[in-house]
């Protein structure tokens, strides 16, 4: 049940039907930081820090299924109307899904996935700085035990709040200052992970990167994250899907996308090969990916990939 944190302001927001909004939240339900942020009962709910303010914002799908409910709780309601361009872009409010699954749809594997789940969206993130740390996190390590970390993370380094819109919202993420001095021994990563999440964290903070970028060349920030010991390529096409919303962004050397397509087509063996299939997708293979992915949750019976 949701506890009244006042003041609070709705807006409705509009999409592009159809929009599987069930996957999107098993999505963020399968990966949400324990403290941060939850699902419950069809409604998606989190802390937030936006412009020096703070509260939290819950996202559900407005009756008539038409449009997307988005309620800033708290003194952040003040910024309701600017908040609803970094909600759409978390739930990719602005895709034009029959222009994607028809491009998509040319493919035969392809138009399988897409026929099954129309509408499947690319689940954003409400933080660029939030979804490098967790798929720094997440490099060779499953979706459960990443969740775990980033769960300490926010234990040692986030924000306690104490008078909260949901039990189970009891923290805001760690800002970037925070984590990049916070003490991070025996957290349950390699030491050299740590030292790649407190390097990013300080650049973040000192200004020299910026990790929300949505419009214009993302070369400039894929070259400078690149340049960072510890960062390769998946975790930069991971993060650009998700939170630079490249439709076009391919985590190549995901493990669970290698696998599905090796199995439609046992020829590819080598991760140049991967890649050279992953061409007939342009210009939409993250959501190729979204797909493949839940595709591989659904024979797995859980959430995989990502």
């Amino acid at each position: 049940m949701l506890e009244a944190l006042q003041p609070h302001a709705s807006r409705l927001i509009s999409f592009n039907p159809p929009f599987n909004w069930q996957r999107m939240l098993d999505f963020f339900a399968a990966r949400m930081t324990a403290g941060v942020e939850a699902v419950v009962g069809g409604v998606y709910l989190r802390n937030i820090e936006f412009k020096g303010s703070q509260g939290a914002l819950t996202v559900e799908l407005a009756p008539g299924g038409q449009q997307l409910l988005a309620t800033a709780h708290g003194e952040v309601s003040q910024y309701i109307d600017e908040l609803i361009v970094p909600v759409s872009h978390m739930f990719d409010l602005y895709a034009e899904p029959h222009i994607i699954d028809q491009s998509l749809a040319q493919d035969p594997w392809l138009a399988s996935l897409v026929q099954r789940r129309p509408g499947l969206r690319v689940p954003g993130a409400f933080s660029g700085f939030e979804l490098a740390v967790r798929t720094i996190v997440g490099q060779q390590v499953s979706v459960k035990g990443a969740t775990t970390i980033v769960g300490r993370l926010v234990q040692r380094a986030g924000v306690q709040v104490n008078e909260g819109l949901h039990p189970q919202l009891a923290w805001r993420f760690p800002t970037p200052e925070a984590l990049a001095q916070a003490n991070l021994d025996k957290i349950g990563m390699p030491g050299k992970r740590v030292d790649t999440l407190q390097r990013l964290a300080a650049a973040v903070a000192s200004g020299e990167l910026s990790l929300d970028v949505r419009h214009g060349d993302l070369g400039d920030v894929r070259r400078q994250l690149l340049a960072m010991p510890g960062i390769g390529p998946w975790t930069v096409e991971y993060i650009a899907m998700r939170a630079w919303r490249d439709p076009d962004a391919w985590p190549a050397a995901d493990l669970v996308l290698m696998n599905l397509m090796t199995q439609q087509e046992p020829s590819l063996l080598r991760l140049p090969q991967h890649k050279a299939r992953a061409e007939a997708w342009k210009p939409w293979r993250a959501y190729a990916a979204i797909h493949i992915w839940n595709s591989a949750a659904d024979a797995a019976g859980k959430q995989k990939g990502g």
